[in-house]
């Protein structure tokens, strides 16, 4: 089961190779990732790219897609709801690729009004049993995010949740879908809480419903007695338990009645841990309402019998109830200082001491010594490290930290990741890392990272965009750490504009870090017109096939926000499929659609060229079809001189479509002008126009 449950908070470890520095750094997803303008054109070029041979192609469509807010096409396109039944079909069409499928359904589910007269479609697919049940899971899922549209078939939803013919994941993502539709379902929570009872239903399918009923808020209050009732059940399996306890740190002051009998299980040793860890986050979740229960929370903390997994949570637990738990920071102290527990959990009751704020303020010279004390594990030192700078007692102390040598430097790394979490408190900093980053005394690893935490301090940064231009112009600062760092020019966005030539040249410099000029295009890009005499030095950029296809490819999206590729520029992303491995080439074959804005020419083009499924090229065409195909190919020939294997290929398709067509005597000028065309560039082709050309002559 495909639970969505936001991770909260990464482990406080993180193993990093020094090899794989390039690898992670072109699939960055800290870099700041704001819903991008929605425009015609991008909208058809996705559009178009679904119809592509390629299941790969659809899926990046599908990927794009959802980027993107699709409640609002009318504001772009005419008719959303032709998009809504191309992305219906494909869900519905078992030859395409399942996860393609899935990918259909989460489409569906962000098109919202557009899907409306496809509903009654879905539903009837859920209940098709030759349908991959993942797939049908995702789509009955996804129907509840279509809010008012999907309303006027809750019915038809809670019927399929109560079909017990119908497989248990897919009544349990029906189940999801009505946790998403609040008060319309309010009819059908009996339902979802009588599958969630039900112990003949696969466990997974049953903690779906957990999940659902504590989405509903409200609705499900009148249950939650048979929420609780599920999670002190020892005879239920514990994922189940575990979503009930979900639920139940949902449903606010409801649960009030039962926080003792969540403590009581937090306690009870004979308990599953996950059962029991869950039960902790539930108590966290509730915050307020657990407020009276805060010395059993503190209890559990104090407890060294219990797993120290649950303390730990007990302690986060603490650190959101603000002054309530003011009486027992010292119990987090202590168990932070406590060396027979896990350093790794020891380092997350640092963080949770930095949350308190005010409170813990008393204990920042503790603290402090556990930082400065070499004998205390480094990671729990790193942790104490990010807990001062968030107590607002400075980002020196990380940085020295980061210095230190006699520390490994993996711990290093990771508490480089978290400058990114102190924010308003590094601002005064800032110039401060960029120094950092320059030292070549400290490991390259821990700078590279800390690079990776100063990209995340976003709107901090913007203040010192001349200061990061000059330190992106210093050849002498450690290429990796360049690449990342490089990445802040991205979230500089409206703060970059004085600097729009500034890196313009970084990105045309080839003695500069193809990532970091990268950076620079995917800068420019989210300067969206203002950059517009700048798309010509982006393209320079991708012509040039000795750097790696992934940067190129990161470059190539940033014209997404600058403008639609004429057929002049769109050939050079074109040409990249021909210089792409087999997993690439359908990136670069989307891009062409998207970039071009899946224009007819655009279509044509990829109809014949960058490596087509061969079952899409037409086996025969129609005297209309060629003459428009020609003349589309005549366009593409000339921007396409100096892109070798795609003029090849042109050459070799303008040779094929010339034989499957019955010509005319008016189509002697095109024919012509690809005659002389070939013949100029000494293609073999030359001699198959000359035989169409002199047959048609007679």
């Amino acid at each position: 089961m495909h639970l969505r449950i936001i991770k909260k908070r990464s482990s406080p470890f993180f193993l990093f190779l020094f090899t794989l520095l390039l690898t992670l750094l072109l699939a960055l997803p800290w870099v700041s990732a704001k819903e991008p303008p929605q425009e015609a054109w991008q909208i058809n070029g996705i559009f178009v790219a679904l119809d592509d041979g390629y299941d790969g192609v659809k899926q990046l469509a599908f990927q794009k897609f959802n980027e993107y807010n699709l409640r609002d096409l009318k504001s772009v396109v005419h008719k959303p709801e032709d998009i809504a039944k191309r992305v219906l079909n494909i869900l519905k069409d078992k030859t395409v690729n399942p996860s393609v499928r899935e990918s259909a359904a989460e489409a569906l589910g962000n098109l919202g009004e557009a899907a409306k007269p496809y509903v009654k479609d879905i539903v009837d697919f859920l209940k098709d049993k030759t349908v991959n049940p993942s797939v049908r899971y995702l789509a009955a899922w996804n129907l509840g995010d279509l809010g008012e549209a999907a309303k006027p078939y809750v019915k038809d939803i809670a019927d399929i949740l109560k079909d017990k013919t119908i497989d248990p994941s897919v009544r349990s993502g029906a189940a999801m879908a009505l946790g998403n539709l609040g008060e319309v379902a309010k009819p059908y929570v009996k339902d979802i809480a009588d599958f969630l009872k039900d112990k003949t239903v696969d466990p997974s399918a049953r903690s779906g419903a957990a999940y659902a009923l504590g989405n509903l808020g409200e609705v499900a209050k009148p249950y939650v007695k048979d929420i609780a009732d599920i999670l002190k059940d020892k005879t239920v399996d514990p994922s189940v338990r575990s979503g009930a306890a979900y639920a139940l740190g949902n449903l606010g002051e409801a649960t009030k009645p039962y926080v003792k009998d969540i403590t009581d299980i937090i306690k009870d040793k004979t308990v599953d841990p996950s059962v029991r860890s869950g039960a902790a986050e539930a108590l966290k979740n509730l915050g307020e309402v657990a407020k009276p229960y805060v010395k059993d929370i503190a209890d559990i903390l104090k407890d060294k019998t219990i797993d120290p997994r649950v303390r730990y949570v007990a302690a986060e637990a603490l650190g959101d109830l603000g002054e309530a738990a003011k009486p027992y920071v010292k119990d987090i102290l202590d168990f932070l200082k406590d060396k027979t527990i896990d350093p790794s959990i020891r380092s997350g009751a640092a963080y949770v001491l930095g949350k308190l704020g005010e409170v813990a303020k008393p204990y920042v010279k503790d603290i402090a010594d556990i930082l400065n004390d070499k004998t205390v594990d480094p990671s729990v030192r790193s942790g104490a490290a990010v807990a001062l700078g968030n107590l607002g007692e400075g980002v020196k102390g990380l940085l020295d930290f980061l210095k230190d040598e006699t520390v490994d430097s993996i711990v290093r790394s990771n508490a480089a990741r978290d400058l990114a979490d102190l924010r308003e408190v590094a601002k005064p900093y800032v110039k401060d890392i960029l120094d950092f980053l320059k030292d070549k005394t400290v490991d390259s690893i821990v700078r590279y990272i800390a690079a990776e935490g100063f990209v995340n301090l976003g709107e901090a940064t913007k203040p010192y965009a001349k200061d990061i231009i000059d330190f992106l112009k210093d050849k002498t600062v450690d290429p990796n750490v360049h690449s990342v760092a490089a990445l802040a020019l991205v979230n500089l966005r409206e703060a970059a504009k004085p600097y729009v030539k500034d890196m313009a040249d970084i990105l045309k410099d080839k003695t500069v870090d193809p990532s970091v000029r990268r950076s620079a295009a995917l800068a420019l890009g989210n300067l969206g017109d203002v950059s517009k005499p700048y798309v010509k030095d982006i393209l320079d950029f991708l012509k040039d096939k000795t750097i790696n296809p992934n940067v190129r490819y990161g470059a190539a999206e940033a014209l997404e926000k600058i403008e639609q590729l004429d057929l002049n520029n769109v050939v050079v992303i074109l040409d990249s499929i021909y210089y792409a491995n087999k997993s690439e080439f359908e990136q670069w074959r989307f891009l062409t659609y998207f970039l071009g804005g899946g224009t007819n020419e655009v279509k044509t083009l990829l109809t014949w060229l960058g490596f087509p499924d061969t079952k899409t090229i037409p086996a025969q065409l129609s005297h209309e079809q060629g003459d428009k195909t020609l003349k589309i190919f005549a366009q593409a020939w000339e921007p396409s001189r100096d892109l070798a294997r795609l003029r090849e290929d042109l050459a070799k398709q303008i040779a094929v479509v010339a034989k499957k067509v019955s010509w005319r005597s008016q189509d002697i000028l095109i024919l012509e002008t690809h005659y002389n065309n070939l013949k100029k560039a000494g293609y073999k082709e030359v001699d198959l126009l000359q035989s169409v050309i002199v047959n048609l002559k007679g």
